[in-house]
């Protein structure tokens, strides 16, 4: 069965030096658990996602017209940084992978079974 990882980072997440040594030291991380699922082969895909700031959403009204707004859906004090999507038997195994995905202070991982055609 396929799990998505939805892996969620602070809305105020530090941009100074510090920060940035921080978001290195996560990134490096990132890569060694997808290398780690690569070589496991329960990576299906994943990706990190560009900054909040450059999001579009698209709303649907309840009578089916469509605007754009710059920036996510909803405000929040988290925003969704990047995913997962792997292969696992069930979720107690997508959660031995979840609780391995590096998680900045005040970020989370939502585990979320996916939909197969």
């Amino acid at each position: 069965m396929q799990y998505m990882l939805l892996v969620y980072e602070p809305e105020d997440l530090d941009h100074g030096p510090e920060g940035q040594a921080s978001l290195r030291d996560v990134g490096a991380k990132h890569m060694a658990l997808a290398q780690a699922m690569r070589e496991a082969g329960v990576m299906q895909a994943g990706a990190g996602l560009q900054p909040i700031a450059t999001a579009t959403t698209v709303r649907t009204s309840a009578s089916g017209g469509q605007t754009l707004h710059d920036g996510p859906f909803a405000e929040t004090r988290e925003h969704l940084g990047g995913f997962y999507l792997i292969e696992a038997a069930d979720l107690d195994a997508a959660l031995v992978w979840a609780r391995q995905v590096p998680i900045r202070p005040g970020g989370s991982c939502e585990v979320r079974p996916a939909l197969n055609p």
